[in-house]
C-alpha cells in the first residue's frame, strides 16, 4: 500500500452556502412542517381502528420508556405530554362515529408527529462546520506525530491522516455523480470511530458537500457532543423509540431530505457488527426511503437520480471488540456466555485509541463500492443505469403501472429487498483483506481443525495458556488461504491489501503486530520465547469473523502431524 496515501481532491462545490444540507437547514421550519404533513397523510390513510391501535401502542411504549430509561436529552415535560395524550385517546369511546374518531385521531397524531419532527431534524451551521474541520485536521496531525515529537511540539514536515488511509474505489465517478444526482453512502459498521473517519474522507479527501447522517440521541446527553451534533447536519435517531409513528416520521425525514437533493449517510446494518463479520442482512426501513424518494422525484417530473454507494471499512483492530464479541456470544449462547458492559470511553481513552490506530502504523481501509441506482443496477459516470447484460435502461419505467407513474408499496418493498441484496454483494466484493484479517482467520481455523470434536463454546473454553500456534502450521494454513484469495481477487470477488502479497513471515509478523496494538488481552502475540500464542480466544474469534462468511476454511487441509494440539491440553478437557 502506498505511503503517500490517497489522492486528495478539491471541493466539488466551493461555496458552502450552495450545499444542499445548508439550504435544507436554512429552510428548517418549512421542512419540519413538510415532514409533519407527509407523515400525517400517510398514517391517516389507514382505517380508523388501525390508527387508534397505533396510537395506543405508541402511548404504551413511550410511558414505559419514560419510566425505565429516561435521558437528560429527552424533550421537556415528557411525562405530562404523554399523560395528556393518553387522556385524549381514552375520551374516544368505542361507539363514537368513525368521523369523530378520525378527527380525534388526527388531532392526537399532529401533536405526536410535531414533537418527533422537532426532535429528529437537526441544523447545519457553517461556522461550526469550519471549526470542526480545522480542529479535526489539527488533532489528527498531532496524534500522528506525537509519538516522535510530543503532542504539543510539532516540527518538520507534517504527516497527514490521509497517509494512513487506504481509500479505494471509483472515486472520480462518485465525485461526478454528486453533481448529477443525490448520493446515499451506506457503510458497514464496526466501530464508533466509523462516522468521524467517513466524514473526514468524504469532506477532506473526496471533496464532497456534507452529508446528512443519523446520530444516536444518546450522544446528545453530553454538552460538547450535543453542541456539535446539533450544528453539523446530524439528525437525531432515538433507538429506544420503536413505535410506528416515530418510525414513519423518521422515514419521512429521510425521504423528503433526499427529494431535496441532500446527500445522506446511514448504516443499513443498523448497529455495529457484534460478531465482527461483514453485514449480510440489512434493515430495510431507511433503505426503503431511497426507492420511495426516487419514485417521488420522477412523479414530480424530475430526472435526478439517487445514487447508492456501498462503503466497506476495515480496521486492524476495533476498540470496542471485547464488548461486541461478548455481546454476540451472549445472544448466541445464552447462559453459556456472560456479557460484559459496553464501556463509555472517555475522551482521553478515545484519543489514545486514535493515536494507536494512526501513530503506530495501523492503516485503515475504506473501500467505496460500485455506485448503483435504487434498483441495484450499476451506473456510469453520467448516471446512466445498466442491466446485467450491459444495456442502458430507464429505471423510471419500473415505477409505471397501467401507463402511469404510481406508488406501489408491495412493488417498492421488493425493490428495496433487491437493493439490500446488491449492497451486501458489493460489501463482500469490495472488502479489502488486511494482514490482521488473514492471520487471525488462519489461526482460528487451526484451532478448529485441531479440535474437531468441540463446538464454538467448547473452543472458547479451552485454556489459552496451554495452546501454542505452530509457526510452520500457521504458515501452511495462510499459504492455502492466500491461494484461494488470489483466485477470488482475479474473479473480482474480493480485494487484497499489499501486505497479503508479502513473504509469509513478514505477513504474519505484520498481522500479529497490528492485532496487539491496543487490547489488554491480545488475540495473537509472540511470547518471550518467540512462540505465537493467544490471550483471548473470544477476541481471536471476533477478528476471524471478518472473513468467516467466505467459507474459506472449508478448503483448508492440515498435515497429519498438525492434527494434534502442539502443547498438551488439560486432561479434563480431552
Amino acid at each position: 500500500m502506498s505511503k503517500k496515501g490517497p489522492i486528495v481532491f478539491p471541493q466539488v462545490i466551493d461555496d458552502i452556502e450552495q450545499w444542499p444540507i445548508y439550504k435544507l437547514s436554512e429552510d428548517r421550519k418549512a421542512f419540519v412542517k413538510e415532514i409533519e404533513a407527509f407523515t400525517l397523510e400517510r398514517i391517516m390513510r389507514r382505517p380508523v381502528q388501525k390508527v387508534t391501535d397505533l396510537l395506543r401502542e405508541a402511548i404504551y411504549q413511550e410511558r414505559i420508556r419514560i419510566k425505565e430509561e429516561p435521558w437528560k436529552v429527552d424533550p421537556p415535560k415528557e411525562r405530562q405530554f404523554w399523560s395528556r395524550i393518553s387522556k385524549k385517546l381514552v375520551r374516544q369511546s368505542l361507539d363514537r362515529p368513525d368521523a369523530e374518531a378520525k378527527a380525534n385521531n388526527q388531532e392526537i397524531l399532529e401533536s405526536i408527529i410535531h414533537r418527533y419532527s422537532e426532535e429528529i431534524v437537526g441544523t447545519f451551521r457553517i461556522s461550526t462546520f469550519l471549526f470542526a474541520r480545522r480542529f479535526l485536521t489539527w488533532f489528527f496531525n498531532r496524534l500522528l506525530q506525537a509519538k516522535q515529537q510530543g503532542f504539543w511540539r510539532i516540527g518538520g514536515a507534517k504527516r497527514r491522516l490521509a497517509e494512513k488511509l487506504i481509500v479505494k474505489g471509483e472515486l472520480e465517478k462518485i465525485r461526478s455523480l454528486s453533481t448529477k444526482g443525490t448520493l446515499v453512502v451506506v457503510p458497514t459498521h464496526f466501530s464508533n470511530l466509523d462516522s468521524i473517519l467517513i466524514g473526514y474522507v468524504l469532506d477532506l479527501i473526496l471533496g464532497l458537500p456534507s452529508f446528512a447522517y443519523g446520530a444516536g440521541l444518546n450522544l446528545y446527553n453530553t454538552g460538547y457532543t450535543a453542541y456539535f451534533m446539533n450544528r453539523l447536519g446530524a439528525y437525531r435517531v432515538d433507538r429506544r423509540k420503536k413505535n410506528g409513528i416515530y418510525l414513519e416520521t423518521l422515514k419521512a425525514m429521510s425521504n423528503l431530505a433526499l427529494q431535496r437533493g441532500t446527500n445522506s449517510l446511514f448504516f443499513p446494518g443498523g448497529t455495529r457488527s457484534r460478531s465482527g463479520a461483514l453485514e449480510d442482512k440489512l434493515k430495510l426501513g431507511l433503505l426503503s426511503t431511497t426507492v420511495e424518494a426516487q419514485r417521488a422525484i420522477f412523479q414530480k417530473g424530475g430526472k435526478e437520480k439517487i445514487i447508492i454507494v456501498p462503503l466497506v471499512l476495515g480496521y486492524h483492530f476495533v476498540l470496542e471488540g471485547p464488548f461486541l464479541i461478548e455481546s454476540y456470544l451472549k445472544q448466541l449462547g445464552k447462559e453459556r456466555f456472560l456479557k460484559s458492559k459496553d464501556s463509555s470511553y472517555s475522551p482521553l481513552e478515545i484519543a489514545r485509541f486514535v493515536w494507536k490506530v494512526l501513530a503506530e502504523g495501523n492503516d485503515i481501509a475504506l473501500s467505496f463500492g460500485q455506485p448503483m441506482d435504487v434498483l441495484g443496477n450499476p451506473v456510469d459516470i453520467d448516471g446512466n443505469s445498466f442491466d446485467q447484460y450491459g444495456n442502458v435502461i430507464n429505471i423510471e419505467e419500473y415505477f409505471i403501472s397501467q401507463g402511469k407513474l404510481t406508488a406501489n408499496i408491495q412493488r417498492e418493498s421488493e425493490y428495496t429487498k433487491d437493493l439490500a441484496e446488491k449492497i451486501v454483494e458489493r460489501y463482500y466484493k469490495d472488502n479489502i483483506v488486511l494482514s490482521s484479517h488473514l492471520v487471525s482467520y488462519a489461526a482460528f481455523i487451526m484451532l478448529q481443525k485441531q479440535n474437531p470434536k468441540l463446538d464454538l463454546f467448547g473452543l472458547l473454553r479451552l485454556p489459552e495458556e496451554d495452546y501454542i500456534f505452530s509457526a510452520p502450521v500457521l504458515q501452511d494454513v495462510i499459504e492455502q488461504l492466500r491461494e484461494l484469495l488470489f483466485k477470488m481477487k482475479e474473479a473480482g470477488e474480493i480485494k487484497l491489501s499489499e501486505a497479503i502479497y508479502w513473504d509469509l513471515p513478514k505477513l504474519i509478523k505484520d498481522g500479529l503486530t497490528h492485532l496487539g496494538t491496543f487490547h489488554v488481552k491480545k488475540p495473537l502475540k509472540y511470547n518471550k520465547k518467540g512462540e505465537i500464542i493467544s490471550e483471548d480466544f473470544s477476541l481471536l474469534y471476533y477478528y476471524h469473523n471478518r472473513l468467516a462468511n467466505y467459507k474459506l476454511g472449508d478448503e483448508v487441509r492440515l498435515q497429519k502431524e498438525a492434527l494434534v494440539i502442539v502443547d498438551e491440553p488439560d486432561e479434563s478437557l480431552a
